[in-house]
């Protein structure tokens, strides 16, 4: 897929460190082709073993976006206690608010890419479950699903709290502070963040067709990009103010 590709590119290049903790749908698929051989309308035939098998592969999945994603957030509820404080530390002087001001954007847009992040995996597992069904005969969405959903990687009250937090800090600073002319772009567009409402709203609604699915799936990934962009752009001007250029959150 186009979209898949644009957006495998850009974490490479913008958040290296994020690269394989997405889905690894590609394995998924060719593990569940090799699993159906029999391509014709009768469900093949499987024994127990490779069920299992293939179902604890998506076990896994889950596993990794759950560990990627707990570790990220508590990393986050540090970072902003430590940006806050710093904040009121600095209020005082406009250089200082200039170089935060930058880190807390960068901040920010991390942030919902990991919205993004929890939004794009649950897509593709609704995906490869979906795919699953059909070429096996089973039944197992529905409960799969209801399972994915109370995992920890889909919680995402804490980090939406977070963003909205995060996002109130930068339009002060862009509407009185040395940010005033980015305001305009980020009070648009947000980095394609959702508030916590928009995003159960979309992902508990779970589309039967797998049309409706794919159409799901590229929205997040074109939300991702954009995030991706944005946040490509302001590392980009951040490395060219010299002094007031942040520290990356990855060294």
């Amino acid at each position: 897929m186009k979209f898949r590709k644009i957006l495998k590119r850009l974490i490479e290049q913008t958040l290296p460190g994020w690269g394989d903790k997405f889905l690894s749908y590609k394995n998924l698929k060719q593990q569940l082709k090799v699993m159906c051989l029999n391509d014709g309308h009768t469900p093949p035939q499987l024994d127990a073993n490779e069920l299992n098998h293939f179902l604890n592969l998506l076990h896994l999945e889950i596993d990794k976006f759950n560990t990627f994603f707990v570790d990220k957030e508590e990393e986050y509820v540090i970072k902003w206690k430590e940006l806050q404080d710093r904040v009121a530390e600095a209020v005082d002087s406009n250089v200082g608010l200039m170089s935060l001001g930058r880190e807390i954007v960068d901040f920010h847009g991390e942030m919902v890419l990991l919205e993004n992040y929890s939004a794009l995996n649950y897509t593709g597992l609704v995906k490869i479950i979906k795919k699953y069904d059909k070429k096996t005969g089973a039944l197992l969405r529905s409960p799969f699903i209801q399972d994915v959903v109370s995992q920890p990687f889909f919680e995402t009250d804490v980090l939406n709290k977070l963003v909205k937090e995060c996002e109130v800090i930068l339009s002060i600073l862009f509407t009185n502070g040395p940010y005033s002319s980015m305001s305009e772009d980020f009070m648009e567009n947000g980095f394609g963040s959702m508030s916590g409402s928009e995003n159960d709203e979309n992902v508990m609604e779970v589309p039967k067709e797998l049309a409706e699915i794919e159409n799901m799936e590229n929205m997040y990934i074109k939300l991702t990009l954009s995030a991706l962009h944005t946040l490509e752009e302001i590392r980009g001007r951040s490395s060219s103010v010299s002094m007031f250029s942040s520290p990356s959150p990855h060294n």
